[in-house]
């Protein structure tokens, strides 16, 4: 059998038995990610990028059009982020600039290395959830995606967190636990084709745990984990600090079937179920305020931009949590049932079309800036010629790759509901609920072909 053969067999299969270790396939890969001075190099690139984005923003042209900062975050950055969730997980906090500075301080020895408290490491979650909120109201109420210095300011507040955390608390406890971007990515990362995982047949009788604690020349797992301690895609960095600290080789980069985290789990992350409302209804919100009835609103009821913003994204939150409530109970699901726990299944349910949405959004915005930004950068180093490079990409397509998008986030739904059907929810959902279920699932999809086009 071909690698590529048993490579779709490990995406199709339902058994995790059938996941390919990429590593095994292209060893090279490995070595890549286990040699240190590779990753320095990704990180330095990642902190040339992020130095760029700070001068830029806070020096440069505040006017957009004149200015690489804006675009380059909002644009190419972020959407580039969200893309690579569905192929290699949280891959990208690997080399994530933000605790960069945090990391130096550690490394001189300015930091208490204090334990992370149990309040933090419960509650954490919904500060960063919190963050993401906050930051996704702000970047629309205040054209931040259109505001060099805005821009800066935010990079420069989250990197901020990060040391102040570093100088208190051992290891990158920002990342682990507050960061906004950490958490969508670990959400996310449920849903990637890939996982970081350990051999647990070779951990088993290793007594130094050198994974995660590190050793005398190298440090362990930035977020305190260890391959042995990975058991889904939430907290993982996938940045390669463990391969040469084990032993035994049991670090793998396997290929999966994409849904089976979330079928397993049936709800039961609360990273996941914080997240999910809030994306799906700020998405519709978003992508509603783009629309000409919005202004209009805005004429009619003689509100502030921001006040309205928060009425529409409440309400739209407030719909998607009516949702979930509602499937919930169509499963028979009871809160905090002492035998399974607190389940929401209709949670993974919603989570393909969550994340592809946030993907259909950034892109739209790729496609809106991509054509003038060599433009750009020829208005901000007084390179004229650079005018002539100017082009711009028609919305239609634009809006038919992202309604194909959002179709297949819907069938992946229905997917998940499916396999719930046939294996931990065997015998609770009827036919009807079963179709109630699904129609709910295509409120979802028709609401979001309504603001797209």
């Amino acid at each position: 059998m071909t690698w590529w053969t048993r490579a779709l067999k490990s995406v199709i299969s339902f058994d995790d038995g059938q996941r390919l270790d990429l590593f095994r396939i292209f060893p090279a890969f490995r070595r890549f990610l286990a040699a240190r001075h590779h990753y320095a190099l990704l990180r330095t690139g990642a902190d040339i990028l992020f130095v760029l984005v700070l001068i830029s923003g806070f020096f440069g042209p505040q006017d957009a059009r004149r200015n690489i900062a804006v675009f380059l975050t909002w644009g190419i950055l972020w959407p580039g982020i969200v893309l690579s969730w569905f192929f290699v997980g949280r891959m990208w906090c690997g080399i994530c600039p933000f605790p960069g500075l945090g990391v130096f301080l550690q490394s001189r020895g300015w930091t208490f290395s204090m334990k992370v408290p149990r309040l933090l490491q419960k509650y954490g979650v919904y500060i960063a959830v919190f963050l993401l909120a906050l930051i996704i109201w702000f970047e629309t109420v205040t054209g931040l995606n259109e505001w060099p210095a805005g821009t800066s300011y935010l990079v420069l507040s989250i990197v901020s967190g990060a040391a102040v955390m570093a100088i208190f608390f051992q290891g990158q406890s920002w990342c682990r636990h507050l960061c906004p971007l950490g958490r969508i990515s670990g959400a996310a990362a449920t849903i990637s084709i890939t996982e970081f995982r350990a051999d647990y047949d070779k951990c088993r009788g290793c007594k130094s745990v050198a994974c995660k604690k590190g050793s005398d020349k190298r440090r362990g797992c930035p977020v305190y984990l260890g391959a042995v301690s990975v058991q889904n895609n939430l907290h993982c960095l996938v940045c390669g600090h463990c391969l040469p600290l084990c032993d035994r080789d049991s670090p793998q980069f396997l290929l999966r079937n994409p849904y089976n985290e979330l079928i397993r789990n049936a709800g039961r992350y609360k990273t996941c179920t914080y997240t999910v409302p809030f994306l799906i209804g700020s998405q519709i919100a978003r992508f509603m305020r783009e629309k000409p009835i919005y202004n209009q609103a805005l004429d009619y009821f003689a509100l502030p931009d921001s006040l309205l913003f928060s009425l529409l994204l409440g309400i739209c939150i407030f719909i998607v949590l009516v949702v979930i409530s509602l499937g919930k109970k169509l499963f028979g699901v009871v809160d905090n049932d002492p035998i399974v726990g607190n389940l929401s299944p209709m949670v993974p349910i919603l989570i393909p079309m969550a994340f592809t949405g946030e993907l259909v959004y950034r892109l739209a915005h790729f496609a809106e800036g991509i054509g003038d930004f060599i433009p750009t950068i020829g208005r901000q180093f007084g390179l004229p010629i650079l005018e002539k490079l100017s082009f711009a990409i028609p919305v239609f397509p634009v809006q038919v790759l992202s309604a194909f998008f959002m179709m297949n986030g819907s069938i992946a739904g229905g997917y998940i509901l499916w396999r719930y059907c046939l294996g931990p929810f065997e015998g609770f959902v009827d036919l009807k609920n079963f179709v109630i279920i699904h129609l709910l699932l295509g409120g979802a999809l028709v609401s979001y072909l309504l603001v797209i086009f």
